[in-house]
């Protein structure tokens, strides 16, 4: 039998828990409403699974009628039952990955779990790559995982909390040698947690605030980051060691987390320079704590003593003296001849008093000095074979983690800085519209400025609110670097960033706080990244222009050396997608990384590209491993930068098992693209004489027919507002920012966020592959070469091979069916049918020109777990779209909404983001 074989056999066991799980929610069920609420839930069920198998107008007429007639009482417990139920299958699912991963190491040694670091090391030996290259590589390597509030995770943190102690009884319930007993009580214990979910709210009370956000965040590192990130790196130093034995490697700490919330003012006024000092705060309250507890722990392990071993001599000539330096007397450790006990005792008391009292520890580095001490010292006497991990482990942390747990990234829109500039230039008298200038002579009185040693701003001027705001987050970011290190705050991202002055606006404004300053002998200081964001297809295509204009001003050139001639260059997903469709902008993106890397390479500037994707498909979504294999290879080397958006965090890291799974796949990606690297670094000549020209012309005719929808019919606005539930979605409180830029209802400034949420919701999730099939279908119509060419595209090129794949996967979570139901709520029936014709024949036509480029039968065959997971849910989700038409529609007849009403329709919202696990 093959491995294949025995991996589909598994499937088994996660059949049967979703059993188990079922056959308790329909328990309770029965406990909480009795046998009618079972009932109700069982037809509507079976009537969805029934429609599903095979259509019938007579089942779907009794399906209708049973949801019109249903009151609010059932009705709301019925929209929560089938909600409670995605909460249980995500549990399953994902211990079914746990799982998974376990077969390969109990089933044979032999075995190497594919996307594996030790699969990847592997794949470097068998491939020949000298050890020189490849500790080349590991130097240079760099994936940075920025985590973010928004979209932010619909579920709340008391039902993440009760889906991970589930998570953990089914996991026991695996094990082989479970008594009758034993197991008895684990499947006690199990209803009882789903008992709890079920009469747990599962709505927000309260919208967040960004403070409620960042304490999500941190969940997240208290949970399963700070143990896993050092296991990642352990595991690249075992396997390499493993491998390799006669070379001494060293593995840099190339795997880190950033942060976006509490940082990212763009559109969310309630980030303020406050907010921003009190996360710092939180973030190092939360990091000393994980220390203390690990210092506590080997306190408790190293109970060596002089009696019996011999430690360092340097370890011993200062350990009195700092005892009296650092403890009182009832702190120090009794006992003489424990050492490390002593020294830990220390180590201890200078981590509590860090930013409380001189004593504590002024930076990361004094602490690590001390636990290089410890580790020489036990080196003496430890054998060498069997090293002591768990110091090495806290080393590793510490060098991670410093005393600021997660770089902070401040972000803020373009507009913002030159409303400022333009104040403060007026009051100086040195232009009396900044805003108005030409792009030329913004420049040039930007670079005049920063050629200056004086300052610019009148200490005793009134400035307006908003310009004292700007202000006072850059004199934020001073004292941040003081307080807790230049690592807390290394980056400040500008949002729709169109020309060069954008970002020597930023400088200018970091010059006058002191973070940017130019010495009276020429030298340049410089402690802050200032980085791009480009968004908007227009952007995107002058991103290389903006950057070489940057590139030849000597005065940026000189911030630039002090940044170790690094370059950070944001791309957004979102708003690309918004303004051109999906396919238009994955293209733009990926041709704007290249031209900009061809393009900085003629100034020795190495880039590192940060890529703002998102959890759903129509902002950049899907995993971590294929994200990183769908850039240009050549791109790769300098460092990746990726954010991890909200409603994904849950399903990556609240379990250890699966945190690992997943940073484990995206670093044996990162492994094999910084070495021998991937296909089409052997392909690079064909792309670009080939597969380039192609995807140009698939993508200018995508961009005809996605504009054509969006900007260029009239109605389609109608349209989108009416047959999505894009209104009631504002009253979900599922985060601190408002759903629009600004309050005036236009297109453009609505954030991608609720654009691709709304469009999920209602099925039709049109942002994640309409267009994409015209373009395709076009090109491959043209000839039976063409359609040869985009099937050995997508065979060699990972880019193509990735964005055909993420429009399967689209494809496959809408469902027009359901998706024709939201027309009823549209007011002109007209608009709707003729709108939604047009969205059903791309939908036919990007199915099939996909299924003939992959040469497959179905959407997903080359994914069976996860096609078999979309259609397990799909009977689930259905009842909940009917609920949520049928609710709106009664809720939008209404002068006064009814609040029970609106919180049953925001329970469908919630149960839909459940069941497609997304948001936006």
């Amino acid at each position: 039998m093959t491995t294949e074989m025995k991996l589909n056999d598994s499937s088994l066991p996660l059949r049967r828990d979703v059993k188990l799980l079922g056959n308790i929610l329909g328990e309770i069920l029965v406990n909480y409403g009795g046998i009618e609420l079972y009932d109700k839930v069982e037809k509507i069920r079976t009537m969805c699974k029934s429609l599903r198998n095979q259509y019938n107008d007579e089942v779907y007429s009794e399906l209708k009628q049973e949801i019109s007639s249903m009151g609010s009482p059932i009705r709301k417990q019925v929209i929560r039952a089938f909600s409670a139920y995605f909460h249980l299958i995500n549990v399953a699912e994902q211990n079914h990955r746990i799982r998974r991963r376990r077969h390969y190491h109990l089933e044979d040694d032999t075995i190497v779990q594919p996307d594996s670091i030790e699969s990847a090391i592997l794949s470097l030996k068998e491939n020949n790559i000298h050890t020189d290259s490849i500790q080349h590589a590991l130097n240079t390597l760099s994936l940075e995982l920025v985590i973010t509030a928004h979209p932010t995770e619909a579920t709340k943190r008391s039902i993440l909390e009760i889906q991970q102690r589930i998570a953990d009884t089914l996991k026991k319930l695996d094990h082989p040698l479970l008594t009758a007993r034993e197991r008895q009580k684990l499947e006690e214990s199990l209803f009882n947690e789903v008992t709890i979910l079920w009469q747990t709210d599962e709505l927000r009370h309260n919208k967040p605030t960004v403070l409620d956000e960042v304490r999500n965040g941190l969940f997240y590192f208290d949970q399963t980051l700070f143990e896993v990130l050092p296991e990642i790196h352990r595991e690249v130093e075992f396997c390499l060691e493993k491998n390799y034995s006669e070379v001494d490697w060293k593995v840099p700490n190339f795997l880190r987390f950033g942060s976006w919330i509490g940082g990212d003012r763009d559109g969310n006024p309630n980030v303020t320079a406050e907010v921003t000092w009190d996360t710092l705060h939180m973030q190092r309250k939360l990091v000393l704590k994980k220390y203390k507890n690990v210092l506590v722990d080997l306190m408790k392990r190293y109970s060596h003593s002089t009696t019996h071993v011999e430690v360092s001599p340097e370890l011993l000539q200062t350990l009195e003296e700092e005892e009296n330096l650092f403890l009182p007397e009832d702190k120090k450790w009794p006992i003489q001849t424990e050492v490390y006990r002593r020294k830990f005792a220390i180590i201890i008391e200078r981590v509590k008093q860090i930013g409380m009292t001189e004593s504590g520890y002024k930076s990361a580095d004094e602490l690590l000095e001390d636990l290089y001490a410890v580790k020489r010292s036990l080196k003496k006497h430890h054998p060498a074979e069997h090293e002591l991990k768990t110091i090495q482990k806290l080393i590793r942390q510490v060098q991670l983690f410093g005393f600021h747990l997660a770089t902070l990234d401040i972000r803020n829109h373009s507009g913002e800085h030159e409303a400022a500039m333009t104040e403060i230039l007026r009051k100086v008298r040195i232009a009396e519209n900044y805003a108005e200038l030409t792009e030329e002579a913004k420049i040039k009185v930007l670079e005049t400025i920063l050629m200056d040693p004086r300052p610019l701003l009148l200490l005793h001027e009134d400035y307006s609110i908003e310009t004292q705001k700007i202000l006072q987050v850059f004199q934020m970011i001073r004292n941040a670097h003081k307080e807790f290190g230049p690592r807390s705050i290394s980056v400040y991202l500008v949002s729709m960033t169109k020309s060069p002055s954008d970002l020597l606006e930023v400088l200018v404004l970091a010059k006058e706080a002191g973070i940017y300053r130019l010495h009276a002998d020429g030298t340049v200081e410089s402690q802050l990244n200032v980085a791009p964001l480009l968004e908007t297809i227009d952007d995107l295509t002058a991103g290389p222009e903006i950057m070489e204009t940057l590139f030849k001003l000597p005065v940026y050139r000189n911030h630039i050396q002090q940044m170790d001639n690094q370059q950070e260059i944001m791309l957004g997903y979102s708003d690309g997608s918004k303004d051109g469709g999906t396919l238009t902008a994955n293209w733009k993106l990926y041709k704007a990384q290249l031209e900009i890397h061809e393009m900085a390479i003629r100034y020795q500037i190495r880039l590192k590209f940060f890529h703002g994707r998102g959890g759903s498909l129509g902002r950049g979504g899907g995993p971590l491993n294929k994200s990183l294999l769908s850039q240009p290879a050549e791109t790769i080397g300098d460092g990746v930068k990726i954010t991890e958006q909200g409603e994904v965090l849950s399903s990556r890291y609240l379990l250890e098992d699966i945190a690992y799974r997943s940073l484990e796949q995206a670093t044996s990606t990162l492994v094999q693209a910084a070495t021998h690297i991937s296909k089409e670094a052997e392909q690079g000549q064909l792309r670009k004489e080939l597969w380039e020209n192609a995807i140009e012309e698939i993508s200018s005719e995508a961009l005809s027919k996605y504009q054509s929808l969006v900007f260029a019919d009239p109605d389609f606005l109608t349209y989108f507002n009416e047959a999505t539930p894009l209104r009631e979605i504002g009253d979900l409180n599922i985060g601190s920012r408002p759903m629009s830029r600004k309050s005036r209802g236009r297109f453009e400034d609505l954030r991608a966020i609720p654009w691709v949420f709304a469009w999920t919701q209602s099925r039709q999730l049109l942002p994640a592959w309409y267009a994409a099939g015209t373009g395709l279908e076009s090109f491959a119509a043209k000839s039976i070469q063409n359609l040869q060419l985009l099937q050995a595209m997508y065979e060699k090129w990972p880019f193509f091979q990735s964005t055909i794949n993420n429009l399967q996967m689209a494809l496959m979570k809408a469902d027009i069916t359901t998706a024709k139901e939201y027309l009823s709520l549209v007011e002109d029936q007209e608009i709707a049918n003729r709108i939604f014709a047009n969205i059903q024949e791309e939908y036919e036509k990007t199915k099939e020109i996909l299924l003939k480029i992959t040469g497959d039968k179905e959407l997903l065959d080359h994914t069976p777990n996860i096609k078999d997971s979309v259609y397990r849910r799909n009977p689930y989700v259905d009842p909940l779209n009917f609920l949520q038409v049928e609710l709106i529609k009664q809720l939008r007849q209404q002068e006064v909404p009814d609040e029970e009403l609106l919180k049953e329709v925001l329970l469908t919202i919630n149960g839909i983001s459940a069941g497609l696990r997304n948001t936006g």
